[in-house]
């Protein structure tokens, strides 16, 4: 569904979002226009609710760290490597102290010292390019957009576009789909009271304005616009 707007015979301007078959005039849909303000306001409100959920904050945590692992690939392998040059280093001092110091011992711990060198090196290499984010900070990003005003149209976009995967519609029930892990929650409208989405007349074609429809992206996308 795509947006639509249009005013009413006493100049008031009423936004819906509306099938685009039947926008396109491509077919025939028989699903009715829903009101903006209405269906946006729950999204929000039942997305807001799942991040109240201190379980669904966990899950999510959980799911970050592990991703972010399996993201950088080069990193675990140069941290074992610099921990066993390291441990290997130790060894040869150990050695040393020992009195067993020849010509190939001191050959082999420099050989391993500039071998630790290039490791580390690739190691903030690494960092910099996929710095790597703690488990505080993470949940810290996460709980911050409790505090969010839902009022202010940036706030609410930066929501929707970090957690909000899909919304179907449907005559008697909303099915949302959410970035993390793809949970799904199906909504009823007995669950919302019964409330009405469906609107009583589509706007005139000549007075609509049509806005963007919405792709959402995992969490790697959102996360900038918000400072901790």
């Amino acid at each position: 569904m795509i947006g639509e707007s249009g005013k009413g015979r006493n100049g008031t301007v009423h936004r819906y979002y509306k099938c685009t078959t039947i926008k396109n005039l491509k077919g025939d849909c028989k699903k009715k226009s829903v009101k903006k303000d209405w269906i946006e306001d729950l999204i929000i409100r039942r997305t807001i609710a799942m991040l109240n959920n201190d379980e669904v904050i966990d899950d999510i945590v959980k799911k970050l760290l592990a991703l972010q692992e399996k993201d950088s690939s080069e990193l675990p392998y140069y941290e074992r490597e610099l921990a066993d040059t390291e441990n290997s280093i130790d060894n040869l001092l150990n050695a040393i102290q020992q009195g067993i110091l020849t010509k190939s011992t001191k050959e082999r711990l420099e050989e391993l010292e500039s071998r630790k060198e290039h490791l580390e090196i690739l190691i903030a290499e690494e960092k910099m390019i996929k710095p790597k984010l703690s488990e505080e900070f993470i949940r810290f990003y996460l709980t911050k957009f409790r505090s969010l005003d839902m009022a202010k149209l940036a706030h609410r976009k930066i929501l929707i576009e970090t957690f909000v995967n899909s919304v179907y519609i449907f005559d008697d029930k909303l099915v949302i789909t959410y970035n993390a892990d793809e949970k799904t929650e199906t909504v009823t409208l007995e669950e919302i009271n019964g409330s009405i989405i469906e609107c009583s007349g589509a706007p005139e074609k000549e007075q609509f304005m049509q806005s963007m429809s919405c792709f959402f992206l995992m969490f790697s996308a959102g996360f900038g616009s918000l400072t901790p």
